[in-house]
């Protein structure tokens, strides 16, 4: 009877370590699939924080440029008072082109950039033709005045210079 009590302990034994390791195989099973779930939730929250941050961005320079839009009339002003004062030697003259000169390097810092350059090959994407002057046929066409300055705000055009041009 011994032997019997034995093997009935023993097909008991091996039975109890069977659902041990089961038990064990469903649990690393649940385990790797809770890091598979953690990884993809970690990426995900990654991903979410980049975009909010990369939109926060694009908010705060889409604000800036709608700002700096609204002071391009205030830089017209000051073309035309130092265009007007361009040969005056008065202290009212330099100060309107110290001025000018803070309010124009201030927004060029922050990434506004001045569209007026004469002689420069003619752009449609950054430069509105408002006048023509002919020139010799095949020749390519140049700026050949700027009537109101354009602006880039970083890289992108805020306003197409008004231009005339030749050729």
């Amino acid at each position: 009877m011994s032997d019997d009590r034995f093997e009935d302990e023993s097909v008991a034994a091996t039975s109890a370590a069977t659902d041990i390791v089961d038990n064990k195989s469903e649990a690393e099973r649940q385990r790797d699939e809770y890091l598979d779930s953690l990884q993809r939730l970690q990426a995900d929250f990654e991903n979410y924080r980049k975009r909010v941050a990369r939109s926060s961005d694009d908010a705060a320079t889409r604000a800036a440029g709608d700002l700096v839009a609204k002071l391009l009339p205030v830089l017209d002003a000051f073309d035309l008072a130092q265009a007007h004062f361009t040969n005056a030697q008065s202290d009212e003259a330099a100060a309107l082109s110290q001025s000018r000169g803070l309010l124009l390097d201030t927004l060029a810092k922050e990434g506004l950039v001045r569209i007026d350059a004469v002689g420069v090959a003619f752009d449609p994407q950054i430069h509105d033709a408002v006048a023509h002057i002919d020139a010799d046929a095949g020749e390519e066409q140049v700026i050949d005045g700027v009537l109101r300055a354009g602006y880039l705000w970083k890289g992108a055009v805020l306003r197409p210079a008004m231009v005339r041009v030749k050729g």
